[in-house]
C-alpha cells in the first residue's frame, strides 16, 4: 500500500472509497478538499467535501421529539465535479463515465506525500474495445492558501472522435457525510448566486444561513486544445460544457483552478470579486504545481520526523495530515484544534481536548502556530468565564466541545446506532478539558521561552482555569478533603452512578489530580510575575490573598480515591460489577464501543468496572514518574513504581479502547515502563486511520489527535525529551521496533535543532547563529552543551 513517500491505492473497492477519500484528503491549514473522484457527487459511496477553518453554522433540527441546536463545519461548493464521456465518430455517444461504471478497467489512486499532490488514474474500455484513460491530477496550494487547482487528462486507445466534458461548480451541497447525523438538518448554505465571466471563469457566492458568513468560490477552466464553452447554470450550480478533439495521438486536458474567498479574511472586501480576481490572475497549472510542492517543501524542512521502515511510513503520513490541517498559514486565522482535522464532518468539526495531544509536536516545530492555537483559547475566555457564572462557579470554565464562539456545544442527543435510539449526552460535564488548556499554556511557555504570552494571555487563562477549579471543589469534613463532584472523566462511558437520577460521577483521579497541578502551577505564575504584572492581573481579577490561600488549600488537599491497592478512576469505581469480557468478545466479537452494545441490550456500562479509554493511566502520559511522585506527594497521598504498576495493569484489563487516543496512550505508559506489550499497542495507534480500527469511522475524518500522538510519541515518548528553560532533558527508553530516528525542531530561540537518537547514542546538531549554546540534560544527572554551528555525540545508557 505504502513505499516511500507515497501513499497508493491499487483497485476500485467501494466499501473503502471513503476512507480513500480521507487519507487522500488535500488542505493547507486554511482550507481542504476531501480526496474524492471528481466524477462523482455525493451519494452512498462517494462523499466530495471541502471545508475552510473556522466556517461554522449553527442550525435546529426537531430530533426525538426536542429541539435541537447543533452548529457544524460547514461543508463547501464542490469545485472538483467534473463529467465526461466518449463520442466515438463511429458509434452513439457513449455513457457517462465514473468509477462505478461496468467498462472501468482500471484505477489507481497515487498520494505524493511529499509533493501535497494526489493523482487518481482511471481507464475504462467498451465492448468493441474502444479505450478512455483519465488522469486527475489536484493539489490545495501550500503556498497561495486561497488556491487548488485540478488538471485533468484524457486519452483515447483504438478510436477517434471527441470527449464531452462538463465542468460543474456545484453549490446544491449539505452536511450529509456522518450516517448518524442523518436525522439533524444539515442545509447550511443559501443565498446562492451564479454567474460567467469571461476567459471561461464560473463563480457561485452564498452565505451560512445562520452565522451568515458569505463564500465565494471562482474557478477558472482551462482546456486543450481551446474551446469554447457552453455556459449556463442550473439551479445552484453553474456549468461549462466542452466538446474537446480526442484520438489516439492527440489528448486532451482540462484544468480546473479554484480560487476560495470568504468574509473571514483579512483585510475584509467583497468575496466575489476577490475570488473572480484570484481565479483570473492565478499562474497557469505547471507554475502552481512547482510553487506548491516548494512550498511543502520548506515546510517538510521545518516538520522533519525520520524514522525507518513501516513505522516511519505511516508516521509521515501522519504527519502529512496534521500539516493539511495546522500549518504556518493557521497562525493567521482564529481556530482551534479540530479534532477531526479538515477532512470530514464527525464530531461537527468541533475542537475537543485533542490539542493536548496535537500542541507538543506544533510547539517543538512551529510555536508560531502554537500561540495562534492557544490565542483561540484566551478569545473565548469571556465565554468560558460566561460558562462558570451560569454553572454557580466562578473564573472559566472551557466547554467540551468548541466551535466559533467558544460556548458549550456539546450535543444534548445522541445517536446509538445499534439500538436507533437517540440518547441524553452528558459528556459535557468533562471538566477537565480546562485543566487541559492551562497545561497546554504552560508547557508551550516552557518549550518556546515565550514569557510574553505566559505573562499576558497565557496568565489570564491559566489563572480563570485555576479559579474555577478552586471555586468547584467542595470541602468534606468527613474526609477532611476537597471533593469535585458530578463530573465525567476520560472515560467518557460512566457518565452517571447505577440507578441515579442525575448525571455525574464523583472524584475522577484524573480530573482531580491535573486540577490540583492548574492550581500549583497557578501559585507558580503569580510568583513570577513582574510586580507590575501581578497587581493588574490581581486587580482586575478580584483575587485576594484569601481566594489564593484557598488555592494552597485545595491544592495540597484535593481527594484522590484508591482501592485494592490502585488509583481509583473515580469514587465508588471499584465497587462496580465486574464484566465478562470473554462472553461479550465471545458474542461481539469486536467490543470496543461496549456502551452502544450494552444499552442496546437494555443494559447500562455504568453498572461495570469497564472504561472506553484511558482515564488514570492519562496521568502517565502527561506526567514523567516524578511529577507524579512530586504532585501525589503535595496532596498528602504516597507514589511509588509498585502503585502505578499495579494501576497500569489493573486498567488494562478492563478497557476496551473505544477510541484511538486510548491505544496511543497505552502504548506511551508501557513504553516508559519498558513493558512488554508496549509497540502492540503503539501499532495499533500507528494503524488506527490507516487501517480504520474504529470500523469506518475514518471515512468521516481523521483523528488527528492520534495521529499528532503517534508522532510525539517517537519524538518525545521515547526520547524522553522536555523541553524548558534548563535545556533539552533527553532520557530515553528503548523501544526495539524504533531503534533509529531523526527530528528537527525549535528550541530556546534555536530554529532547526537536529537530534539523531542511535542505540545508546544521542546526536545533537545546533545551527550557526547568535543564540547561546544549547544545553542538553542526559540521564544521571549528565549534562553538555552544544555550541551554535556545531554538532555534539552523546552515550546513552
Amino acid at each position: 500500500m505504502t513505499a516511500g513517500w507515497s501513499w497508493d491505492y491499487d483497485g476500485y473497492e467501494p466499501k473503502r472509497e471513503r476512507l480513500v477519500e480521507a487519507l487522500c484528503t488535500l488542505g493547507n491549514g486554511r482550507f481542504a478538499t476531501r480526496g474524492s473522484a471528481p466524477e462523482c457527487a455525493a451519494g452512498p459511496v462517494h462523499y466530495p467535501g471541502t471545508y475552510l477553518a473556522g466556517c461554522y453554522d449553527r442550525l435546529t433540527s426537531l430530533v426525538a421529539g426536542e429541539r435541537v441546536d447543533n452548529e457544524d463545519l460547514v461543508n463547501l461548493p464542490n469545485w472538483t465535479l467534473l463529467r465526461y464521456r466518449c463520442l466515438p465518430d463511429d458509434a452513439p455517444p457513449g455513457d457517462w463515465l465514473t468509477p462505478d461504471s461496468e467498462a472501468l478497467r482500471h484505477y489507481d489512486v497515487h498520494l505524493d506525500l511529499r509533493g501535497g499532490v494526489l493523482t487518481r488514474r482511471l481507464f475504462f474500455q467498451d465492448a468493441h474495445g474502444r479505450g478512455l484513460r483519465v488522469t486527475h491530477i489536484r493539489i490545495v496550494h501550500m503556498g497561495d492558501a486561497r488556491i487548488a487547482s485540478q488538471r485533468s487528462t484524457f486519452r483515447a486507445y483504438g478510436w477517434g472522435g471527441a470527449v464531452q466534458v462538463e465542468s460543474v461548480l456545484d453549490g446544491a451541497v449539505v452536511n450529509a457525510g456522518v450516517e448518524r447525523y442523518r436525522d439533524l438538518d444539515g442545509s447550511h448554505l443559501t443565498d446562492h448566486r451564479t454567474g460567467c465571466e469571461p476567459e471561461g471563469i464560473a463563480w457561485l457566492s452564498c452565505r451560512t444561513v445562520e452565522s451568515g458568513i458569505r463564500i465565494a468560490m471562482a474557478v477558472r477552466i482551462e482546456t486543450w486544445p481551446t474551446h469554447r464553452a457552453q455556459e449556463g447554470t442550473r439551479g445552484n450550480r453553474t456549468v461549462h460544457t466542452y466538446r474537446l478533439p480526442i484520438g489516439p495521438r492527440r489528448s486532451a486536458t482540462v484544468v480546473k483552478t479554484l480560487a476560495l474567498h470568504t468574509a473571514l479574511d483579512r483585510p475584509a472586501g467583497d468575496p466575489r470579486a476577490a475570488a473572480v480576481e484570484a481565479a483570473a490572475r492565478a499562474p497557469a497549472f505547471p507554475a502552481l504545481l512547482s510553487t506548491h510542492k516548494a512550498s511543502w517543501l520548506r515546510l517538510w524542512e521545518q516538520g522533519e520526523l525520520h524514522v525507518p521502515g513501516d513505522a516511519g511510513r505511516v508516521l509521515r503520513l501522519h504527519l502529512f495530515h496534521l500539516l493539511q490541517t495546522l500549518s504556518p498559514h493557521t497562525a493567521e486565522l482564529d481556530v482551534g484544534v479540530p479534532a477531526r482535522g479538515l477532512h470530514g464532518e464527525a464530531y461537527r468539526g468541533h475542537v475537543f481536548w485533542d490539542e493536548l495531544f496535537v500542541l507538543p509536536y506544533v510547539t517543538l516545530h512551529f510555536p508560531e502556530v502554537a500561540r495562534a492555537l492557544l490565542m483561540y483559547r484566551h478569545r473565548r475566555l469571556p465565554a468560558a468565564r460566561a460558562a462558570a457564572r451560569e454553572a454557580g462557579g466562578q473564573g472559566a470554565m472551557y466547554p467540551w466541545q468548541s466551535a466559533s464562539s467558544g460556548r458549550e456545544e456539546t450535543q444534548a442527543l445522541h445517536l446509538n446506532p445499534r439500538s436507533g435510539r437517540w440518547l441524553p449526552d452528558h459528556s459535557h460535564l468533562q471538566r477537565h478539558v480546562g485543566s487541559a488548556v492551562a497545561l497546554n499554556v504552560w508547557r508551550y511557555a516552557q518549550a518556546t521561552g515565550d514569557r510574553g504570552f505566559l505573562h499576558a494571555a497565557g496568565a489570564e487563562v491559566l489563572l480563570e482555569i485555576a479559579r474555577y477549579w478552586a471555586g468547584a471543589a467542595t470541602y468534606d469534613a468527613e474526609c477532611d478533603r476537597y471533593r469535585l463532584r458530578g463530573v465525567v472523566g476520560p472515560d467518557e462511558y460512566h457518565d452517571a452512578y447505577p440507578d441515579a437520577t442525575t448525571p455525574g460521577i464523583d472524584d475522577n483521579a484524573y480530573t482531580n489530580a491535573t486540577a490540583a497541578w492548574v492550581l500549583a502551577r497557578g501559585l507558580d505564575l503569580l510568583g513570577e510575575l513582574p510586580e507590575a504584572r501581578r497587581e493588574e492581573l490581581t486587580g482586575r481579577l478580584s483575587l485576594s490573598d484569601e481566594e489564593l490561600s484557598r488555592w494552597q488549600d485545595v491544592s495540597r488537599r484535593l481527594y484522590v480515591p484508591f482501592h485494592q491497592g490502585v488509583v481509583s478512576q473515580f469514587e465508588g469505581y471499584g465497587d462496580l460489577a465486574e464484566l465478562d469480557w470473554g462472553l461479550y468478545r465471545e458474542r461481539y466479537g469486536d467490543i470496543r464501543r461496549l456502551d452502544r452494545i450494552l444499552e442496546a441490550e437494555g443494559d447500562t456500562v455504568n453498572r461495570y468496572q469497564a472504561s472506553k479509554q484511558a482515564d488514570t493511566l492519562m496521568l502517565g502520559y502527561l506526567f514523567r514518574p516524578v511529577e507524579l511522585r512530586d504532585l501525589f506527594a503535595r496532596l498528602g497521598y504516597t507514589w511509588d513504581d509498585d502503585l502505578w504498576r499495579t494501576t497500569v495493569s489493573y486498567y488494562l484489563r478492563r478497557t476496551s479502547h473505544g477510541s484511538t487516543l486510548s491505544s496511543l496512550v497505552h502504548g506511551w505508559v508501557l513504553a516508559r515502563q519498558k513493558g512488554a506489550e508496549a509497540w502492540d499497542y503503539c501499532q495499533e495507534a500507528l494503524l488506527g486511520d490507516v487501517a480504520d480500527v474504529q470500523g469506518g469511522t475514518t471515512g468521516e475524518g481523521v483523528h488527528l489527535g492520534a495521529m499528532a500522538g503517534t508522532i510525539d510519541l517517537v519524538e518525545r515518548g521515547i526520547t524522553g525529551l522536555e523541553a524548558g528553560p534548563e535545556g533539552l532533558r533527553v532520557a530515553p527508553v528503548q523501544l526495539r521496533e524504533i531503534p533509529r530516528f531523526a527530528f528537527t525542531l525549535c528550541l530556546g530561540g534555536h530554529r532547526g535543532v537536529r537530534l539523531r537518537i542511535l542505540p545508546g547514542r544521542l546526536g545533537v546538531r545546533v545551527p550557526d547563529s547568535a543564540q547561546r549554546p544549547l544545553t542538553v540534560l542526559l540521564p544521571e544527572d549528565r549534562r553538555g552543551t552544544v555550541a551554535p554551528g556545531e554538532e555534539r555525540w552523546f552515550r546513552l545508557g
